[in-house]
């Protein structure tokens, strides 16, 4: 049973005939006294709360309700109801536990995509299965590995992907979102459907609403041709919006507006549109230390963070090393034709004692180098050392200190001055060396206030 706590008659009624209509049992009550007094006779499944009553408008009454019920049942969960004017007591709401806010007016598909997603989590209950037995209830052929907390990550991959619950995977560079974002989607009802990556750190602040709404041909000075944004194409399908951490403050609000009620306008045009997507998104940053500093939007973080994924660093899995290891040269064997590649046992147990700051990319490559220039076919030890520190003489190389020496911040200045050194100042291949784009390294430049001559590129 649904519960709806609303004094507003219409709305009862109208969401009432909803759920209904879509096989839901539901009851509705006109304010907190009439609530608690449902919830002490019956425990619904699920409760949609308005969080303003006839008596009080600032909402209040509607938060104070919430707290009561969390103190008698806080395995309920409950959807509220807000206007844009109390958006950020909705935020306060999802603090005290609340699972999603909705804004007036809704969305029907919205509202039901919410309570099916919320219902279904609640459902379903956590279970310890072995990698095989995971391998044989999912697709997860693209994710190696068999530590417990891996795979512990992969049961929440499994139990979510069939609701459209947003999701947040974060995780240091390297450790593989992209791939678990691809997981997610491949597991889910909407598998046939497109999935569409877009790295924010890559879009500036002038190209976002183009690349991600779209334009039509005369909207600016440039825009020959109508242009289909990245929502359009993913739409039916997900969209992994990747390192949301980099966004600017303008292109928050405006990516809100979307994630709010799936609609938005492609530049140039009056037309809104909807849009039906899941959203995944993914960072390296802290975003709760962010919103605490305001530069990310506290109601963002709890419109993308339904489920939340937190990746381990690759030295928090160190078992998984040597199967990652003879992964990866298992698939070289293929693209270098040499049949006969392998690895000792001495250089599995070293590769273990690495602290590999890059993660997963960085064993990667090391392990691609190692094959590259090795005489042999098999690696030892010694190839891999070889590799591990490039020489200063070798282009783009970049010696990476100890963990714990150093934060990711003062690492990622450290990375980008000696990248601009040994380039002397060209933007362009002090980006390629870095691995990220020219938009992304001018913010970079600006965000640590590290000097540079454009004239130079």
């Amino acid at each position: 049973m649904i519960l709806i706590i609303d004094d507003d008659i219409a709305v009862r009624t109208s969401l009432m005939l909803l759920l209904d209509h879509e096989g839901y049992e539901a009851k509705a009550v006109d304010g907190p006294d009439q609530a608690l007094e449902a919830l002490q006779k019956d425990t619904p499944e699920l409760i949609i709360l308005d969080l303003n009553f006839s008596i009080d408008t600032s909402g209040g009454e509607g938060m104070a309700l919430l707290r009561k019920i969390r103190n008698i049942n806080d395995a309920i969960p409950v959807i509220l109801i807000t206007g844009w004017g109390s958006i950020e007591l909705a935020v306060q709401g999802m603090k005290l536990g609340a699972s999603d806010f909705l804004n007036k007016p809704w969305s029907n598909d919205h509202v039901l995509q919410s309570v099916k997603t919320l219902l279904e989590l609640k459902e379903k209950k956590t279970q310890t299965h072995s990698r095989s037995q995971l391998d044989a209830m999912y697709n997860f052929s693209q994710i190696v590995g068999e530590d417990p907390g891996m795979l512990a990550i992969l049961e929440t991959v499994g139990r979510v992907a069939n609701t459209d619950a947003s999701i947040l995977i974060t995780g240091e560079s390297g450790t593989g979102k992209e791939l678990i974002a691809e997981a997610i989607h491949q597991n889910s009802l909407r598998a046939n459907k497109p999935f569409i990556k877009v790295n924010l750190g890559g879009i500036s602040t002038s190209l976002f609403e183009s690349e991600m709404f779209g334009h039509v041909r005369g909207a600016f000075t440039d825009a020959r041709l109508d242009r289909t944004g990245r929502f359009e194409m993913a739409n039916r399908g997900t969209i992994f919006l990747d390192e949301i951490g980099d966004l600017d403050a303008s292109s928050q609000v405006k990516l809100l507006r979307v994630l709010q009620d799936r609609t938005y306008e492609v530049l140039g045009s009056s037309r809104t549109k909807t849009v039906d997507l899941r959203v995944i998104c993914a960072t390296n940053r802290n975003l709760e230390e962010m919103v605490s500093r305001g530069t990310f939007r506290e109601d963002l973080l709890y419109r993308i963070n339904l489920i939340t994924i937190k990746l381990p660093s690759l030295r928090e899995r160190q078992k998984d090393i040597p199967i990652l290891t003879r992964f990866f040269i298992k698939n070289l064997k293929e693209i270098y034709r040499r049949p006969n590649l392998d690895v000792s046992k001495d250089a599995l147990k070293w590769l273990q004692q690495l602290p590999l700051p890059g993660n997963i990319r960085q064993l990667k490559n090391l392990v691609e180098r190692s094959v590259l220039v090795s005489r042999g076919d098999l690696l030892d030890v010694a190839d891999f050392k070889s590799q591990l520190e490039l020489s200063p003489g070798r282009k783009g190389s970049l010696q990476l200190p100890e963990v714990g020496s150093i934060t990711l911040d003062e690492l990622e200045v450290q990375m980008i001055r000696r990248a601009m050194d040994f380039h002397k100042n060209k933007i362009s291949k002090a980006a390629a060396a870095l691995g990220i784009t020219r938009s992304s390294l001018y913010r970079r430049l600006e965000k640590y206030n590290i000097p540079y001559d454009d004239a130079s590129d």
